[in-house]
């Protein structure tokens, strides 16, 4: 068996039960007291300060770094948001956002060989032995939880068959999401120069995982038990280590949970979900310091502080777009014109004050070689988009309203 270490830091959390408790080895590393030397990016001034009528940007420890609006897709601040930088842990909310498209939560996984020691010594690891037992739960929650690798390349099997093949579908996945300076070498974020993403990207895969219900199970729980196995004779405790949670050290007033990354080449990588009102908002942090949690507390500061989300009370009356001979053939339509229906409101996040009505928008009908079309509408305060929101043909109206809960 397997040397299995406890967490001396929460072993207070479990006092009167026993079992094991974890220390993710790729925790990020948080010095005691303030270092006060600021990183080379620190002076950096944000990408988004250049937006005329916009709040200017903290100043983080970060390399690069993205906060956004869940809701209307709004990027609230961007530093080198392009530059390709290396994830390390947060690669995670990609294996598990696949996991939790692919797979039944309560199917069950056995630990191969090539999982339980195919990863390096002195990663994270819940120390899961060849021939173990757990169920698909319990395995994307040592995944999150204690950010175990063995546990990312036995769900990478489980989904695909293998991890080469699992790390192709996390590529093509990302590729349908719009990332284009991302490149997956694994499913766990161990260090590889072929294995990177950006800010931006992350981003992208950020919010897509939020929506999938399953997936934010895994991120928001704060401790998860794990009965006695096959293998194992003692319970199994779990602790989210993302310290900006309730109750944790740097814990902020609306985290909702996430996901921390470290390794030395990658430095501290950290994605956040945070609610505050009724904004939703998203912060990435790459190539930080002290866990890069004092940089997304000053984002989340300064998203909180200086924006809100505004309901631009859109009119519902249809939008008429007109079809060409060849479409009415094909949606076997009668009609020239189609009308185009709002299913919600729609909703823009600028700073505080801002006049909504000066907002310039901008409409397109978004191409669909066969079937309904959809019009899309993009709100812009200068140059910068803000807000969007979605009209759609009344004969799959009905169809998204009983399929979608709003």
């Amino acid at each position: 068996m397997k040397q299995l270490i406890s967490a001396a830091l929460c072993a207070g959390l479990f006092a009167t039960q026993p079992g094991i408790i974890y220390a993710a080895e790729d925790d990020p590393i948080i010095t005691a007291t303030p270092v006060p030397e600021h990183s080379a990016y620190y002076s950096q001034a944000a990408d988004t300060d250049s937006i005329k009528g916009w709040p200017t940007g903290p100043s983080i420890e970060g390399q690069s770094a993205v906060l956004m609006d869940a809701v209307t897709d709004t990027v609230l601040y961007s530093k080198n948001a392009d530059e390709k930088l290396y994830p390390a842990s947060i690669t995670k909310i990609m294996t598990a956002l696949l996991a939790c498209e692919n797979l039944d939560m309560n199917d069950t996984i056995t630990m191969s060989q090539e999982a339980a020691y195919g990863i390096e010594s002195g990663s994270s690891s819940i120390y899961a032995e060849t021939g173990e037992v757990f169920t698909v739960e319990q395995a994307l929650m040592a995944l999150m939880l204690e950010s175990a690798n063995e546990m990312a390349l036995a769900l990478a099997e489980k989904v695909s068959g293998s991890v080469k093949k699992f790390v192709e579908l996390m590529n093509q996945r990302a590729e349908q999401l719009g990332c284009h300076n991302t490149h997956f070498n694994n499913p766990n974020g161990l260090h590889d120069e072929k294995h990177y993403t950006t800010a931006n990207d992350m981003m992208k895969i950020a919010k897509a995982a939020w929506y999938n219900p399953l997936y934010r199970k895994f991120v928001t729980t704060q401790v998860y038990e794990v009965p006695p196995t096959n293998m194992q004779p003692e319970t199994r405790y779990f602790l989210n280590h993302h310290k900006m949670m309730a109750g944790q050290s740097y814990a902020y007033d609306g985290v909702l949970g996430g996901k921390t990354g470290y390794t030395t080449n990658a430095g501290n990588t950290l994605v956040t979900y945070a609610k505050r009102g009724n904004m939703v908002l998203v912060a990435v942090v790459l190539n930080s310091t002290n866990g890069a949690f004092p940089d997304t507390a000053s984002l989340l500061d300064y998203g909180f502080d200086n924006f809100e989300k505004v309901d631009m009370n859109v009119d519902l009356n249809p939008v008429p777009a007109r079809y060409l001979p060849s479409e009415k053939y094909l949606l076997k339509s009668t009609d020239d014109i189609c009308p185009f229906y709002y299913i919600r409101h729609v909703y823009v996040t600028v700073p505080t004050g801002t006049d909504v009505s000066t907002l310039e928008k901008k409409q397109k009908v978004l191409p669909n070689s066969v079937g309904p079309k959809r019009i899309k509408s993009k709100y812009y305060l200068d140059g910068h988009m803000v807000g969007y929101g979605m009209q759609y043909e009344k004969e799959i109206l009905s169809d998204l309203l009983s399929g979608i809960s709003f």
